[in-house]
């Protein structure tokens, strides 16, 4: 996703160009920033962000195939977001004689590699079903470059603007800014703009922190990001909370049941899978558990500048 000013920029050219807004080559739809999180319900596969150059090296010479060592060498000779920067652009860029070559030796070393149980066994059972699911994409050999990420429950990942990333598999919560700009890679039949995803990327490498919330009160986690537009919270209600907010708020229940009351005594309940929306006229919410058991709610707000 873009940033604010790439949004803002992107949007104004091709409103000049007369791109029609529900084009299906649109790259921006409005000139807003998408900043995300993802907080896991469940154990939750991601890829995002690009990983640390020396680990790639190690992965790509530990597949070992003839057609990858030209870019493997790439890589060992700048290992750094430069580097980076130009072995995605040159595979992102193959053309298709080249691909065709490349792309099944890679699969055909990740077959051997998981077979042996090897160190990169989980990267590798991914692009093998990133390969079967988009075959002669050349976003599978981008995934390549990628963090393989594993979320268990109530971990979080922020995902600032120009984070290469894909969702694999799982349940999660996850709370973006109100835009619909989209830069895409590739695994998908929707229109990828190769020059427009390179000027929006961020090739910053390294592990992508995992966050388990910030303890605010008892039962309650806040998910902090740099965000202004938005912020997570979770409740793990065992008891009685109120909720405070100047603004509006949305509340989903995610596991158990659970009773709202605002100041006037108005009460709502929510079992899982039902949210509410909580206008600012309603600052302040009671929120407890229905029945014995405990609840779990997701409470999204706007964030702080």
């Amino acid at each position: 996703h873009p940033s604010a000013a790439q949004a803002a920029e992107g949007f104004a050219a091709e409103e000049a160009a007369g791109v029609p807004r529900d084009s299906a080559v649109r790259n921006y739809k409005d000139p807003a920033a998408k900043p995300e999180l993802i907080c896991a319900l469940t154990e939750f596969h991601a890829l995002a962000g690009f990983r640390s150059p020396e680990r790639t090296v190690s992965l790509l010479r530990t597949l070992d195939a003839p057609a990858l060592a030209p870019y493997t060498e790439m890589l060992v000779a700048q290992p750094d977001s430069s580097g980076l920067r130009a072995l995605f652009t040159m595979l992102i860029t193959l053309p298709q004689t080249s691909l065709s070559t490349l792309l099944p030796q890679v699969l055909d070393a990740c077959v051997l590699h998981v077979k042996e149980h090897g160190e990169f066994d989980l990267e590798c059972r991914t692009i093998l079903e990133l390969g079967e699911s988009y075959p002669g994409d050349a976003g599978v050999l981008a995934a390549l470059l990628l963090n393989r990420i594993v979320l268990q429950p109530g971990e979080a990942i922020h995902l600032p603007a120009g984070n290469l990333h894909a969702y694999l598999r799982g349940t999660g919560i996850e709370i973006l800014a109100n835009s619909d700009n989209v830069l895409r890679c590739g695994l998908t039949p929707k229109h990828v703009d190769v020059p427009e995803l390179l000027r929006v990327l961020d090739f910053t490498c390294g592990d992508m922190p995992v966050s388990t919330g910030e303890e605010v009160s008892p039962g309650v986690r806040v998910y902090r990001t740099p965000a202004p537009e938005f912020e997570l919270s979770r409740l793990d209600l065992a008891g009685e909370t109120r909720i405070n907010d100047d603004g509006p708020q949305i509340v989903l229940c995610t596991a158990g049941a659970a009773v709202l009351t605002n100041a006037r005594g108005d009460e709502l309940r929510l079992v899982r899978g039902q949210s509410v929306w909580l206008p600012a006229s309603d600052p302040a919410v009671i929120v407890r558990p229905d029945g014995v058991e405990s609840a779990q709610l997701f409470r999204a707000t706007a964030g702080t500048d």
